[in-house]
């Protein structure tokens, strides 16, 4: 399964908690069970509320704590000394926590986005941040809980779309900020944004490092997939005309008969490299772990000068290990690489019997049928190339024989 999230109205924790129960209700019960369990958060009361804002219904997820929310408490909670929370301290509590692995550890990670921004923003390490608005009980109770609900939805892969930047001034312990606050700024660094003349602040710190932990803002890969639900999670705010709320789009990712990977091109030219040594260099290449093939040819440079090209395909994994060895055994001074996908059919090994020999067979299933090859390797000791030729033909007689 895919998730989309579609920030109409912007996003903050508590509306990305509200759209995962809005599309998975039956969560609920679990999550009021697994917050009990946080000794970072207490004497409070977690609610999910259907909300209906005379545009689009769906849900809306509330901490409160003596009965009031933290937005309601804010105000007076103004005039006095603003609490903190250092990330130190909150990361041992949640390790020493009797929630589960997968929560903490992405519970841990949204944090981490946030204490690296925190540092840059403030010049410190991120081991001594210590949080304001994020420390505070209910962002502490939003993380947790996002971070419950991702562990429990099956998404393979998170997207979301261009992010509304908002306008204005916020105000935090550190006074009066810019929208987007300058930690919020960071982590949205490489999402696509949009300004849609709405003012005041669309996403908060929360919700931007959720999108962090959870997003390559640079993902660009689409497959074919099938919308399977949708849903709704609303924030506490009222926007002008707009639904203040994100959309959260479940697809179901269709299977392509024709699987597709990617692989390392490592290419380069060599004029200066004598025609035995650049053998021996090919062969201790072909060699090496990670290899898939290699190509040469030979190919006009500068000056008019015969050139021989060569080309590398490998495994991604393997490529700077590759790209090091093409520098020792060659004597180029530069290599192109670069990650190209392709796409790969089905194959599997067979064997044969042909008089009297078991040859062994390299069986492709393509779009109009399954084909099947000897091993050049297995027809070395058959002299002339009629007789190769005759066996190759009863090979490819046997496998239709055995579709038939």
């Amino acid at each position: 399964m895919e998730v989309h999230l579609d920030p109409l109205g912007g996003i903050a924790g508590d509306m990305f908690v509200a759209a995962l129960l809005d599309f998975r209700p039956d969560l609920e019960m679990g999550l009021i069970e697994a917050l009990a369990l946080c000794p970072l958060i207490d004497r409070v009361d977690v609610t999910l509320e259907n909300h209906n804002d005379g545009i689009l219904s769906g849900r809306r997820f509330s901490v409160r704590r003596e009965g009031r929310r933290a937005e309601e408490q804010s105000e007076a909670a103004h005039h006095h000394n603003h609490a903190h929370a250092d990330w130190q301290l909150i990361r041992e509590a949640l390790v020493t926590s009797k929630l589960d692995c997968d929560t903490v550890r992405h519970a841990i990670g949204i944090f981490t986005h946030l204490a690296e921004a925190e540092a840059r923003v403030h010049g410190v390490d991120p081991q001594y941040v210590r949080f304001h608005e994020v420390g505070a009980w209910d962002s502490i109770a939003d993380i947790v809980a996002a971070a419950w609900l991702i562990a429990r939805i099956p998404a393979v892969r998170w997207t979301v779309g261009a992010l509304p930047l908002g306008s204005g001034r916020v105000r935090t312990a550190h006074g009066l900020l810019p929208v987007p606050a300058p930690a919020t700024a960071l982590l949205l660094e490489g999402f696509a944004t949009i300004d849609d003349g709405i003012a005041g602040e669309r996403v908060t710190p929360t919700g931007a490092a959720i999108l962090r932990h959870l997003c390559d803002p640079f993902e660009t890969d689409r497959v074919p997939r099938r919308l399977i639900g949708s849903s709704h999670g609303f924030g506490t705010k009222r926007l002008p005309g707009l639904s203040n709320c994100v959309r959260l789009l479940a697809f179901e990712t269709l299977v392509d008969q024709t699987p597709e990977d990617q692989v390392a091109v490592l290419e380069c030219e060599i004029d200066d490299q004598t025609g035995e040594d650049i053998a021996q260099a090919i062969d201790n290449l072909r060699t090496r772990k990670g290899v898939l093939d290699v190509v040469q040819m030979p190919v006009f440079g500068k000056k008019g000068r015969m050139m021989t090209h060569l080309r590398i395909l490998a495994e991604p994994a393997a490529r700077d290990d590759i790209l090091s060895a093409v520098f020792d055994e060659t004597t180029t001074i530069g290599v192109r690489h670069s990650l190209a996908n392709r796409t790969v059919l089905p194959r599997r090994p067979g064997t044969v019997e042909l008089d009297g020999r078991s040859l062994r067979l390299k069986l492709v299933e393509r779009p109009s049928g399954r084909t099947a090859k000897l091993e050049a390797d297995d027809l070395a000791a058959v002299r002339t190339s009629a007789e190769r030729t005759r066996l190759r033909r009863l090979a490819e007689d046997s496998m239709k024989e055995e579709k038939e």
